[in-house]
């Protein structure tokens, strides 16, 4: 499960079904996926059923400046959702939210033709691969939502990371992909980002200072990881501020977070180089220095 893959400009997230959940073995190109010269000769799938606000039409819904603004901290919120009707509890949708200055944003409605909803399930994946015309499309033949659901029963581990990507240079998040199909071509166009961006030689040369930083991480059972001050309309629906998550990441930029406030919350950023914000942390909390880009309040 690609529970967010993201930089400033595109994200993504993307269950990837397999036949089994447990350990299992594989050699060379028999294991597919990236580095295979058979992609698909694997047990799993190595493309997944992915949602990318912009991929699917809404191209100012995430982004620096845009609705969830990717200069300030905010929170990412993914719910899976199961089907209590069935005995084993089966994964049946999986919902996106971003909460941000104290107001929950639901993820981004698709505007492509035949492409329902703002979340993944089983209608939305068939509808997905069925209008970017993708041909290997094998995320049922590897259990679909019942792989994933075996895969949680048994259980995961959360890894985070930073990284680039030295078979595709990222281009299938934040660029025109595959670069050999025209940008008007249905599910090409991901990002703003140049088919000549994202290499790794140069940016691990140009930004050997990047970082990223996750804290205040939670999960737990539905309305019981965040609260919402206020809620946001989103590409033609709403939600109300009792939707919270079972799994929440916190992210941040060297950018400021909102000044309207003027003490900063637990796990808030109150410090860092260009940080313009409030520097004075609630009742109870300290400011204290996790690098010379960032500074959060933490209980003293």
């Amino acid at each position: 499960m690609d529970i967010w893959e993201a930089n400033s400009i595109s994200t993504a997230y993307t269950p990837h079904p397999c036949d089994t959940a447990t350990q299992t073995i594989c050699s060379g190109n028999a294991c597919g996926g990236t580095y295979s010269t058979e992609r698909y000769s694997g047990t799993c799938d190595p493309d997944g059923c992915d949602f990318n606000s912009y991929r699917l039409g809404d191209e100012t819904f995430y982004g620096p400046g845009m609705k969830v603004n990717t200069n300030s901290v905010f929170t990412v919120v993914t719910q899976f959702i199961t089907d209590t009707g069935t005995a084993s509890g089966q994964l049946s949708d999986i919902k996106r939210f971003y909460l941000q200055n104290g107001v929950l944003i639901p993820n981004s409605y698709s505007t492509i033709s035949g492409i329902p909803g703002n979340s993944v399930n089983d209608a939305y994946c068939t509808a997905e691969k069925t209008a970017f015309n993708d041909t290997n499309y094998v995320f049922e033949k590897h259990g679909g939502f019942a792989g994933m659901t075996s895969a949680f029963n048994d259980g995961m581990v959360l890894v985070l990371s930073l990284w680039d990507d030295y078979y595709a240079n990222m281009l299938w998040l934040d660029s025109d992909y595959p670069t050999t199909d025209a940008p008007s071509t249905p599910g090409v166009a991901r990002g703003t980002c140049s088919t000549t961006s994202g290499v790794p030689a140069t940016v691990e040369a140009d930004s050997p200072g990047s970082y990223v930083i996750y804290s205040n991480i939670k999960v737990g059972a539905i309305n019981s990881t965040y609260t919402a001050t206020t809620s946001s309309s989103g590409g033609g629906g709403t939600t109300s501020t009792s939707a919270t998550s079972t799994t929440t990441l916190t992210t941040s930029t060297t950018s400021s977070v909102s000044t309207s406030a003027t003490t900063v919350p637990e796990y808030g950023q109150c410090g860092g180089v260009t940080y313009t914000g409030s520097t004075v942390c609630a009742a109870g909390y300290t400011c204290v220095e996790s690098n010379i880009y960032y500074s959060q309040c933490l209980a003293t």
